[in-house]
């Protein structure tokens, strides 16, 4: 099972609720917290909203998954993987991963803001094909 490898290679321990976790944020692409209880909870009835944060964050902390912060909305989650922008649509809520290496743009404001930034997100909005058509 490959989130097993993924959870053993960031030194966590593969419990089944973070088994559970990483398949149902890989099937969903982005999640957020509320909806990964009520799915979650379907298997673990007993999981608390606590322990599903605690081992969110235990995830985010060894770079696993990371957070997706939208402007007005709340915070997905995804799974960690090559560097990617987002688009989102202000119609359907849909969000998804475009290709994108935002290392170039990071280089750039460092250089021109002598800060020492690690990070970058992207999230586009705008309206989506099939919110088009409507």
């Amino acid at each position: 099972m490959k989130y097993e490898h993924l959870l053993k290679n960031h030194q966590l321990k593969a419990t089944p609720q973070r088994l559970a976790i990483m398949q149902l944020m890989s099937q969903a692409g982005h999640i957020s917290i509320e909806d990964l209880y009520q799915e979650i909870r379907e298997k673990f009835s007993s999981i608390s909203l606590a322990t599903l944060y605690k081992n969110v964050h235990t995830m985010m902390d060894v770079s696993l998954i990371r957070e997706v912060k939208i402007s007005g909305q709340k915070t997905k989650y995804e799974i960690e993987k090559e560097a990617h922008a987002h688009v989102m649509c202000k119609s359907c809520g849909e969000l998804k991963d475009i290709p994108f290496n935002p290392l170039s743009l990071l280089q750039k404001s460092i250089e021109m803001s002598h800060y020492t930034a690690d990070e970058v997100s992207i999230v586009i909005s705008g309206i989506c094909p099939e919110c088009q058509k409507k």
